[in-house]
């Protein structure tokens, strides 16, 4: 094998950026991903939907949500006409949800704007909601065939190992480094299948731990493995110690119903149906009716949710409530219904462990 994709260690003229282009397709021919179920029918919607759900998640996890998005959404008419708890019940689970909500309003505008096609023009799909440079040009070049250089996560390990690039790739500097990199290195005229190539590459191959230098079409020209500093990049974030936050969340039940609130369009799980949230127990204790059994709490074990930035302690408390009698803005629904909105995963699994529970038990809170 690396006789077959053998390239010199010069990569800075045309000729040896071909070379690494050529190494990288021969490769792929033979030992890329070429099943996945966005790739048929290769369509710009199929690619911006499997794109976007691809951001920050992997491939493996996105295949699933994909197939059950894409039965329910068939069209990006179809996706346009959904309402965003539709589209979002569709994504929860598969976090940031910022991706689920740019997708539905970028629909809309595709439908008003666009005659219902989605536009072949980098600056008309960059001013889309969600759509950035890297996933514009992934989109440009698989579904259209246009040159256009990707620089997602993986593009970004690859070419900081290759060229042994010395600071961490987030920085604006490296940033721009890199993307002139990943240009001069698109040296074909198959657009498509290059970029599929090379998030195959870093995704299989020059993964984050344990990577298959062996394996690898491009090891030659590969500065990280000539010095046996493989492991050395990319060049870490530089650490900062996350902060942590702590809510109370309210787990009110009457009967099979339980009472949610639907979170703001903006900040975290956004749009989607959520426990009611309180800062501290003097905050829930304030809003809550103060007569018999509502003012009853029953304090479940907390747990920890990570985001990005930081971490989430979250105290449940729950409370045995009369609908008819609550005070609370919101909506009450069959514990059934409420599983097939789009909630938060760690809300998801509360609810469901709380239903297990109260079922088990032969009751399902007071009038079960």
């Amino acid at each position: 094998m690396e006789g077959q994709f053998m390239q010199t260690s010069n990569v800075q003229s045309s000729s040896q950026s071909s070379r690494f282009a050529d190494c990288l397709l021969g490769w792929f021919d033979v030992f890329g991903r070429h099943d996945l179920p966005w790739q048929h029918p290769k369509s710009p919607y199929s690619v911006w939907v499997s794109e976007i759900m691809l951001q920050q998640t992997q491939v493996q996890t996105v295949i699933s949500y994909f197939e059950r998005f894409m039965l329910a959404f068939p069209t990006v008419q179809d996706l346009a006409a959904a309402s965003q708890d539709d589209v979002l019940s569709h994504w929860a689970g598969l976090g940031y949800y910022a991706r689920g909500r740019n997708l539905h309003k970028a629909a809309r505008i595709i439908i008003s704007e666009h005659d219902g096609e989605f536009p072949s023009h980098f600056d008309e799909i960059v001013s889309l909601p969600g759509i950035g440079r890297s996933t514009a040009a992934a989109i440009l070049s698989i579904a259209f065939k246009q040159k256009y250089a990707i620089l997602d996560g993986n593009v970004k390990r690859v070419l900081s190992r290759y060229d042994a690039i010395d600071q961490w790739p987030g920085e604006k500097q490296t940033e721009a480094k890199l993307w002139h990199r990943a240009e001069v290195l698109m040296q074909t005229e198959r657009a498509d299948d290059y970029t599929q190539a090379i998030m195959d590459l870093g995704a299989t191959i020059c993964r984050r731990s344990k990577p298959l230098c062996a394996e690898c079409p491009v090891k030659a020209g590969c500065q990280a493995l000539k010095a046996d500093k493989v492991g050395a990049y990319p060049v870490s974030k530089p650490k900062t110690e996350k902060p942590t936050r702590q809510v109370v969340m309210l787990l009110a039940l009457d009967g099979e119903q339980i009472f949610l609130q639907k979170r703001p369009q903006t900040g975290i799980w956004g749009g989607l149906w959520s426990l009611p949230q309180f800062d501290n127990e003097a905050q829930l204790s304030a809003v809550l009716p103060q007569t018999g059994e509502q003012s009853v709490l029953e304090t479940l074990p907390e747990f920890k949710h990570s985001f990005t930035h930081y971490h989430l302690i979250i105290q449940p408390r729950m409370v045995e409530a009369d609908a008819k009698a609550w005070a609370l803005a919101g909506q009450w629904m069959n514990l059934s219904q409420a599983l097939e909105m789009g909630l938060p995963a760690p809300i998801r699994k509360l609810i469901e462990k709380t239903e297990s529970k109260h079922v088990k038990n032969g009751q399902l809170c007071k009038n079960g």
